[in-house]
């Protein structure tokens, strides 16, 4: 996936090409669903939270003046909703923190898949003590990858802030999940 090809599909949206909007959808959806899921904690609320990031978007794309990557602009756009939709009321369903888990291997035991399913769970609950903010740049750099700067966009804060959020995440993720090392 070419951030030019994006940048010139977002240039034709923004022009009322349809079709040009359709890739720009199903090439970002997945990720941004799986972004808004691990922030909101529930699929349906992921999904929602993208539909209405991406309703947003195809109305702003003839503002879009390419300042940013496509990709990054909708990390942003859905990482507003997902604030949002955190500040107006809390998850109702505990925060699947971490990608989904391997299918067992036979050679694991009952007692190991036990255990890691309860790293998890509280992974996700240690989570989900932190700010919303800082949970979504530590998401958006551990699971996602983002450099500093696309992340600073996304969230609307400066780089140096998403510095701060990410070490502070990472040491109380640290201690928290200290019984598990």
């Amino acid at each position: 996936m070419d951030e030019a090809d994006d940048s010139l599909l977002a240039v034709r949206a923004g022009e009322g090409d349809e079709e040009a909007f359709e890739v720009l959808v199903r090439r970002h959806a997945p990720v941004l669903v799986q972004m808004a899921h691990r922030l909101l904690g529930g699929k349906g609320d992921a999904e929602d939270a993208v539909q209405e990031a991406f309703v947003n978007a195809w109305r702003r794309l003839p503002e879009f003046r390419g300042d940013a990557a496509f990709r990054t602009w909708m990390y942003r756009i859905v990482t507003n909703k997902c604030l949002s939709a955190l500040r107006s009321h809390r998850p109702s369903a505990p925060l699947d923190a971490v990608a989904e888990p391997v299918a067992p291997d036979h050679a694991s035991s009952p007692t190991r898949a036990a255990e890691g399913a309860a790293a998890v769970e509280e992974l996700a609950r240690a989570l989900g003590e932190l700010t919303p903010r800082t949970r979504a740049c530590w998401v958006l750099r551990e699971l996602h990858g983002l450099s500093y700067a696309d992340i600073a966009e996304a969230v609307g804060v400066s780089p140096q802030s998403v510095r701060g959020r990410i070490f502070r995440a990472r040491r109380y993720l640290t201690e928290a999940m200290g019984a598990w090392r």
